[in-house]
């Protein structure tokens, strides 16, 4: 990949020794020749990734998603540096980064592309998400009725807690805590998971990429909240559907050569495939 001469970083001061890694990184980045901005504030600011080479994420994966959008608006490549608990899109131990950063902004890395949900209400509201779309009722207790449609055709109907749509991306999110399948980021499609339904049988759906769903509340006086990435808030009365599709746009995410999704998966969910016997 080409160099990194312009390097903007969003610090998490509120992350244990975030600052300090920061600071650390950023005399590396100085001394290659790099050109610095930086911020302790997300949501950053629209404009601020404009003709930046990539951003530095030091938090955890919420100090990430808060870069998401604009991201996705400038298309420059986030690189996720760790201080959070699992870190599934900060990807980068700090010990990692610090090792390999002279390396990385010299051009040792790769870019992939994940895909982001596009939402939208009738109401006129629209927002992005790299992991997931939640549809509930705005009161927490209260079960609701959506009516899912896709491409215009009746799926079915779900007495819930709520439905989330996730991307591959995010089926490691709030999809696997709610029992949907975890889907290679390399695939292009959407998971949507009910939550606690009122059923004998649960299962997950997965859609093809070019999908266009459709969710209607059948809850009569209903108001439904429809919570973006677990950040921000969209809510609407009934009447109006949710659209949900596969964004045209990406998310460009910076890796370590070497990257693997699925050592990724064994080491932050102590995931084993099988019964290992113990040695006495």
């Amino acid at each position: 990949m080409k160099p990194i001469r312009k390097l903007a970083f969003v610090v998490n001061p509120e992350k244990d020794g975030a600052p300090e890694l920061a600071r650390a990184l950023i005399a590396l980045a100085e001394r290659a020749g790099a050109t610095i901005k930086q911020t302790s504030t997300f949501p950053i600011s629209a404009g601020f990734l404009k003709e930046q080479d990539a951003c530095c994420v030091i938090g955890g994966d919420g100090t990430l998603l808060g870069v998401v959008q604009e991201a996705v608006r400038e298309q420059v490549p986030i690189i996720g540096v760790n201080r959070g608990s699992l870190g599934f899109l900060t990807t980068f131990s700090a010990d990692e980064a610090r090792t390999h950063f002279a390396e990385l902004l010299a051009g040792a890395y790769r870019v992939t592309h994940r895909s982001v949900l596009d939402c939208s209400t009738g109401s006129g509201l629209h927002d992005i998400a790299l992991n997931d779309v939640l549809i509930k009722d705005e009161i927490n207790s209260r079960l609701v009725r959506l009516e899912v449609h896709a491409d215009k055709e009746l799926v079915t109907d779900y007495t819930c807690d709520g439905l989330i749509f996730s991307t591959p991306t995010g089926s490691t999110a709030y999809n696997l805590s709610a029992g949907g399948p975890i889907i290679h980021p390399g695939v292009e499609a959407i998971a949507m998971t009910p939550i606690c339904p009122h059923t004998l049988s649960n299962r997950s759906i997965i859609f093809r990429q070019d999908v266009r769903l459709r969710i209607y509340s059948r809850s009569k006086g209903a108001k439904l909240l429809v919570a973006m990435d677990g950040q921000r808030n969209l809510v609407f009365c009934e009447g109006s559907p949710v659209e949900i599709s596969i964004s045209p746009r990406t998310l460009p995410l910076a890796q370590r050569l070497d990257y693997s999704h699925f050592a990724v998966l064994r080491t932050k969910l102590k995931w084993s495939g099988g019964f290992v016997e113990q040695r006495r």
